[in-house]
């Protein structure tokens, strides 16, 4: 079975085309930086403590990061790994590793660092939007439950 599930912050912007024929398809590169656990050396410092893991995406979830991501955000994909090698201009053989995303979506949400912070209150009581309406105090007999 080859599935995988990471959780990281983009490294930049994704970058998009799109393929050429008759039916257009968007394809969307990211990298993810993916928190690595680890033990401190001795002397204290922990060395590269993410790692980089190139992204691939396809069609509507490629279209899906290049509306939303942006560099810094924290998302969560699951896919599949894909390996693969060419030879470069010099005619060395270069081995690549991405990881083809299936499924992704946002590990933090607006409040988190991506919204407008100005227009959003910190609070319910202040009038955030949870989806639910102030119902004022006594009138409990009139609600049907």
């Amino acid at each position: 079975m080859n599935r995988v599930i990471l959780m990281g912050r983009l490294t930049r912007d994704p970058e998009v085309r799109y393929s050429q024929g008759d039916r257009s398809m968007a394809i969307a590169r990211y990298t993810l930086a993916v928190d690595r656990r680890g033990r401190k050396s001795q002397e204290g410092d922990q060395g590269q403590n993410a790692d980089f893991i190139n992204v691939v995406a396809f069609d509507r979830t490629g279209e899906f990061a290049e509306k939303y991501f942006r560099q810094g955000m924290r998302i969560l994909i699951s896919g599949r790994i894909q390996t693969g090698s060419y030879v470069n201009q010099e005619g060395r053989k270069i081995y690549t590793v991405n990881v083809i995303a299936d499924e992704q979506e946002f590990a933090d949400g607006k409040r988190d660092g991506f919204g407008d912070k100005k227009t959003e209150p910190e609070t319910p009581s202040q009038g955030w939007n949870d989806g639910f309406m102030n119902i004022p105090d006594g009138i409990d007999e009139g609600l049907p439950f």
